[in-house]
């Protein structure tokens, strides 16, 4: 015969593994193409804030072998090393981006109400150099074709 016990009540322990309070969390990792070079433009506070746009492709080919690119604008406010190497990076380095997501709601002049995806970087790696396309010398395509992929040295984080 069985008999049933009445089941105990077990202590449970609570275990903090940060000091830090919660927050809300909205990140984006993104690998594409950069649709330019950055540029750094001055802000209100006298800091200096580096934008720049990604080109992401995605999603099934079309009729022409084309994939649809997404464009994300980014901005940055990285120091130093890390600010010299952004901005010397050239239209079609194709780079890992990690970055804050936000949506923010603004008003147009017209006084309709918009809501703006806004990408902060906080991590960056620039993967590779541009593709060449243009049509150049048979010397210059030569030494520019074993380049098109070569990975780039340098890895940001700001």
């Amino acid at each position: 015969m069985y008999t049933l016990r009445a089941a105990r009540a077990v202590p449970t322990a609570t275990r903090t593994f940060s000091t830090t309070t919660p927050r809300a969390l909205a990140k984006m990792q993104l690998i594409g193409r950069l649709a330019d070079t950055p540029e750094a433009v001055p802000t209100s506070t006298g800091r200096e804030l580096i934008k720049y746009s990604l080109g992401v492709q995605g999603g099934p080919r079309d009729e022409n072998g084309n994939r649809a690119v997404s464009w994300f604008k980014v901005a940055s406010f990285a120091e130093g090393a890390q600010r010299d190497l952004l901005l010397s990076l050239p239209k079609g380095t194709q780079m890992y981006v990690e970055a804050e997501a936000k949506m923010d709601k603004y008003q147009t002049q017209d006084g309709s109400e918009r809501t703006a995806l806004n990408l902060l970087q906080r991590n960056f790696e620039a993967l590779s150099r541009p593709q060449n396309r243009a049509n150049e010398s048979t010397t210059g395509a030569e030494s520019n074709t074993n380049a098109a992929e070569e990975p780039l040295s340098g890895i940001g984080a700001s």
